[in-house]
């Protein structure tokens, strides 16, 4: 990697934290948005260039300039992608710009009865959330096809990693065994997550779509029993799911049911994934806490 590079991450969150964690190891300088002074305060004491951003607080141009590479970490909302409609130009527009990810979501695929799905698949998301990033992809992808933007969407599954495991849900007490039949779900480490994305940055190919998941798509209720067992404690009961009384939100996510491919990320990227299933992702986890 380039030791004089500058990342750009909107959305400083989980994901892209590590990402920059990484670059920033190896000499790069590192800035991105969020969206509150006390959050602004905790990054620039970890040493980012820390700016607030937000659908109703632009950023000045000038905090982009220098930017050659640029992670989009920030959903859109109901009105759209609010970096693209107010800094996508400003994108376009930089000079030195060599890589721009996207942070999308395997949601876009929508329910396939458990099937599995490739980056080639059609598109059948139903659910709200996962038709606005739809639109958010293809509206970044064509800054690629117009004005060659370097674009890379990443469909990221489920995130878990350091603070947002099984372990965290069970010590707070707030961890249910929903039993669906059939029902699965891909995840992904976040340390492989930002993995993936520097394998990116060092084999750029612009217009490119790619997977984000690990090799084992698995029920939920039994990452939370093995996650259990790892901790010495009897798991939750399980919940049949018509007796779940579920929010929307959370009966949202059951209505999707897929195994999501990763071997794009492979073939093309050449990435071995550190944590390629669930039971090596929570043993790393808990041997951190315990170390």
């Amino acid at each position: 990697m380039l030791g004089q590079a500058r990342l750009f991450c909107f959305g400083a969150g989980y994901c892209a934290g590590a990402f920059a964690r990484r670059v920033r190891a190896e000499g790069w300088r590192v800035a991105g948005t969020c969206r509150t002074a006390d959050r602004q305060a905790a990054l620039a004491s970890d040493g980012f260039e820390a700016y607030r951003f937000d659908r109703g607080r632009t950023l000045d141009a000038r905090a982009l300039e220098g930017a050659t590479h640029v992670l989009i970490s920030v959903p859109p909302d109901e009105q759209g992608d609010p970096v693209f409609e107010t800094h996508g130009c400003d994108l376009k527009a930089l000079p030195d710009l060599r890589w721009l990810g996207y942070l999308s979501t395997t949601g876009v695929y929508g329910d396939r009865g458990g099937d599995w799905v490739d980056e080639g698949s059609d598109l059948r998301a139903t659910e709200p959330r996962s038709r606005r990033r739809i639109a958010a992809e293809n509206a970044w992808l064509g800054l690629w096809r117009e004005a060659r933007v370097p674009v890379h969407v990443f469909r990221l599954a489920g995130i878990y990693g350091p603070g947002r495991s099984a372990f965290d849900a069970l010590r707070a007490g707030r961890a249910r065994r929903i039993h669906k039949p059939g029902q699965v779900f891909s995840r992904i480490h976040v340390e492989d997550i930002a993995r993936i994305l520097c394998a990116s940055i060092a084999r750029p190919a612009p217009g490119a779509i790619y997977n984000v998941c690990d090799d084992v798509p698995a029920p939920a209720d039994e990452v939370l029993a093995h996650a259990a067992a790892l901790l010495g404690q009897e798991p939750p009961p399980l919940v049949p799911i018509e007796r779940a009384a579920l929010s929307e939100m959370a009966a949202s996510f059951y209505r999707d049911n897929r195994r999501v491919c990763n071997a794009l990320v492979k073939s093309e990227l050449g990435v071995a994934l550190l944590y390629p299933d669930y039971r090596a992702g929570l043993a790393a986890i808990l041997a951190a806490e315990r170390a």
